[in-house]
């Protein structure tokens, strides 16, 4: 049996800011992850592709506002920089 991947593990490195914020970040990844989890049965961040965080932030977010939309490209730039990918996210 494998452990459940630890997404504040992940993310501790490149989170910055206050108590708050760093929370909120965790708490869009988890979101993030449980999504594409449910969608491409993809668990890791590592198995993720740009073509995941995009679908995320289109589909999944598509009946938000826009301050909720843009806290959400954050967390995605967070996870992108985390990766060391090169990956650009707009609004």
């Amino acid at each position: 049996m494998t452990k459940p991947f630890d997404m504040d593990l992940f993310l501790a490195g490149v989170l910055t800011g206050s108590h708050a914020t760093r929370q909120r970040h965790l708490r869009q990844a988890k979101i993030i992850q449980a999504e594409i989890t449910e969608r491409w049965q993809r668990d890791t961040p590592w198995a993720w592709q740009r073509k995941h965080l995009d679908w995320f932030l289109k589909n999944h977010l598509e009946q938000r506002g826009d301050y909720t939309r843009y806290y959400y490209v954050l967390t995605v730039r967070l996870i992108a920089r985390r990766l060391g990918a090169s990956w650009v996210f707009g609004l």
